[in-house]
């Protein structure tokens, strides 16, 4: 064989296998949007990645809009795609007005997150069924320890973990996990065996994020909140940030520096904002999809 024909032969296999191996791979991989579903650690619960929350101020910029304004808010987001919605007991009305809001979408399409605070001397099964009728459900995919802001949560709260174990037995809860406020509660996260998924306050600048004091007038530690973040994401824990807009203070740069920073550099799986205009979901979208881009 000469040289030149035996350079075409081998040029023509190096060309048949790599075409070959054409057929295993993917042409192209998945983009990923602020709609797009992913799976929250080990929970098996698929959330997208934005959230419609209805706890701005503890509610009341929700509630401000009145229950009209908020069905057309909740549908709006539902038709852009939009598959979590989160409320909290410590909401006040909030809860009964997305429950009013959610009525009609079928309940299998929408993950709905609610978190229970912790209070003595309550039974725990109570206030479930009372949140369920709150939010007119036969079950919650996601229940949150809500506002865990002390060094001694884990042990402080054992018979509510047990009775969402229970709960969970009785599918009225599907998957668990906590709300920290405060690096002495953050820094329980790691390690911590009870927890599927963890709400962490997370943004570039630390505004309303962890300090010392868990409700300290002060910027946050970003290093020490990224570090036991992405501390919790390898071990397997779902993670899901708030706090992306500063509670309202933080300009359209900012917002779109918090959501690069939420899912770039943290690695967080989902991001719940409180909206109160159809515009500012259709932002917090764009946001998103720029930071997956």
């Amino acid at each position: 064989m000469s040289e030149l024909s035996r350079r075409n032969f081998l040029k023509s296999g190096v060309v048949a296998g790599a075409l070959a191996g054409v057929g295993t791979l993917p042409l192209h991989a998945e983009r990923q949007t602020a709609t797009s579903l992913v799976t929250l650690g080990k929970s098996d619960i698929k959330v997208t990645r934005l959230a419609l929350g209805t706890g701005s101020f503890n509610g009341h910029i929700q509630q401000q809009i009145g229950q009209e304004g908020l069905t057309r808010l909740v549908h709006y987001a539902y038709d852009r795609g939009i598959r979590f919605f989160e409320t909290a007991e410590s909401y006040g009305q909030s809860q009964q007005m997305l429950a009013v809001a959610l009525k009609g979408i079928p309940r299998e399409t929408y993950v709905l997150m609610t978190k229970v605070t912790t209070d003595e001397g309550v039974d725990p099964h109570v206030r479930f069924e009372q949140l369920r009728r709150n939010s007119n459900t036969d079950y919650f995919d996601i229940m949150l320890l809500h506002w865990q802001h002390t060094g001694t949560w884990p042990e402080d709260t054992r018979h509510w973990q047990d009775a969402i174990l229970e709960a969970e037995r009785k599918k009225t809860i599907l998957s668990h996990g906590a709300s920290v406020h405060g690096l002495p509660a953050l820094r329980r996260v790691p390690g911590n065996q009870f927890l599927q998924i963890a709400m962490i306050r997370m943004n570039h600048k630390g505004v309303r994020m962890d300090a010392e004091e868990h409700d300290a007038d002060v910027l946050g530690d970003v290093n020490e909140v990224l570090e036991h973040t992405r501390q919790a994401r390898k071990e397997g824990m779902g993670v899901i940030s708030m706090k992306l807009v500063g509670e309202g203070v933080f300009n359209q740069e900012d917002r779109q520096r918090a959501m690069r920073f939420a899912f770039k550099n943290a690695g967080v799986d989902s991001v719940t904002v409180g909206y109160k205009s159809n515009a500012e979901i259709d932002e917090a979208i764009q946001n998103i999809n720029m930071a997956l881009a």
